[in-house]
């Protein structure tokens, strides 16, 4: 299936049909749609932008938009069953996935890069008083981070001290504590199936962008590393899928990878060494299963349970590649991370590149066709791996995509 626009992910129904998530970030119009003999047809609209996936369950679809979590049920009828996320930020909430048990999971990115509200940040001026929040009792070492004031650009000498975990312009005096949030920035959070009894299962990702459940119960997910922008950058922090242990803090905004950001391999290429921002650490944060490049921007998996495809188990994840703008970023490598679906072997804990453009780079520079923006893996009721490809963005822009470029892709297994 071809000419979509900015497809983020899809599901099959129980009558073998595919569901479409249009994420609205071509046209400004987010939409489900179905799939029918080659045709699309329309099944609900009107939702935040962007929607970030859709889930399937009980003959009810789950959409995931930009603060809620949406129910939409076969006479077509809606209801908004988790609202007031925090995902007015950088990042936001991810697509919902469920538990053997019949709850509901999702993960809720963080409102900065690295816990600092800077210059970076371009909705400073519309939620002037947006921030992240913790999901724990923490104490702060209180830094504070010097900028232009954005907010007084009449006063080119005016400047801002921004402290962690405080709104733009707001300094941290030493050894201020933070409260727990349930929704917490960086968060994986759990629910009934009507979003009741909303809970906090686990916290301290920057982007857990995906979860999903093996068939033995487990939950896995993935999380997008920092970018070296912003009043904090950090360099070279990969990405890193997770094998999730419950009550646990998983090192955002202080480690990456399971080791502490203050260590020399990640600064910046400006040369400011990041400084920790708690004063104590909630628990030893737990290693990733597996570790991707930086910038790879790993998003949807999914798990391959049939011996004539592959290995038994093994995760195939689509890499959806940087979103870093240029102005901030400087340089983007596209030659080891992001623009392919790569495989993790389960029982050596190693990732490698499974499918890639012939000419190892997206579409847009190789004029070849192929991969461009990988958002979703998936394998359907007929055996087939399915890729969703949410296409071209528009140039510098790369959270803006160009009409009718997304694609979903089908991958057969090779008889040779």
């Amino acid at each position: 299936m071809k000419d979509l626009n900015a497809p983020i992910g899809m599901v099959f129904d129980e009558d073998g049909y595919v569901l479409i998530a249009d994420s609205g970030l071509a046209t400004g119009s987010p939409r489900v749609l179905r799939l029918i003999d080659n045709h699309l047809e329309l099944i609900a609209e009107n939702f935040n932008v962007p929607i970030s996936g859709i889930n399937y369950h009980n003959g009810i679809i789950y959409v995931s938009h930009r603060g809620f979590v949406t129910k939409i049920y076969k006479d077509g009828t809606r209801q908004n069953i988790i609202m007031g996320l925090p995902s007015n930020g950088d990042n936001y909430n991810s697509p919902v996935t469920f538990s053997p048990d019949n709850k509901l999971y999702f993960g809720q990115g963080t409102v900065t890069n690295s816990g600092v509200v800077g210059n970076d940040n371009k909705w400073i001026t519309v939620s002037p008083l947006l921030c992240d929040y913790s999901g724990d009792y923490v104490m702060l070492n209180g830094q504070n981070f010097e900028t232009d004031n954005l907010m007084t650009e009449a006063l080119p000498d005016d400047i801002a001290l921004t402290g962690a975990f405080s709104p733009y312009g707001i300094p941290n005096m030493p050894y201020e504590y933070r409260k727990k949030y349930i929704k917490a920035s960086g968060s994986i959070i759990r629910s009934n199936l009507d979003g009741s009894a909303l809970e906090q299962y686990a916290w301290g990702f920057r982007n857990p962008a995906f979860l999903k459940f093996d068939n033995q119960g487990q939950l896995y997910a993935v999380n997008n590393g920092y970018n070296a922008i912003g009043s904090r950058p950090i360099g070279n922090a990969t990405d890193d899928f997770y094998y999730i242990i419950p009550d646990l803090w998983y090192g955002w905004p202080d480690y990456s990878g399971g080791e502490a950001v203050n260590s020399p391999r990640f600064t910046p290429v400006s040369g400011q060494q990041p400084t920790l921002l708690f004063k104590n650490q909630p628990n030893v944060p737990p290693l990733p299963f597996v570790t991707f490049p930086p910038n790879s921007n790993i998003r949807g998996f999914d798990f391959n349970y049939d011996e004539h495809f592959g290995a038994y188990g093994d995760v195939y994840v689509a890499e959806f590649g940087s979103t870093i703008s240029t102005e901030f970023g400087g340089v983007i490598s596209y030659t080891n991370a992001g623009h392919r679906i790569s495989k993790i072997d389960v029982r050596s804990r190693t990732a490698a590149t499974f499918a890639i453009n012939k000419s190892g780079f997206p579409s847009s520079l190789s004029r070849e066709g192929g991969f461009e923006r990988p958002s979703q893996v998936l394998f359907g009721p007929d055996g087939v791996m399915y890729v969703v490809d949410s296409g071209l963005n528009v140039l510098n822009d790369p959270v803006s995509f160009i009409p009718n470029t997304g694609v979903i892709w089908r991958v057969f297994r090779s008889e040779l």
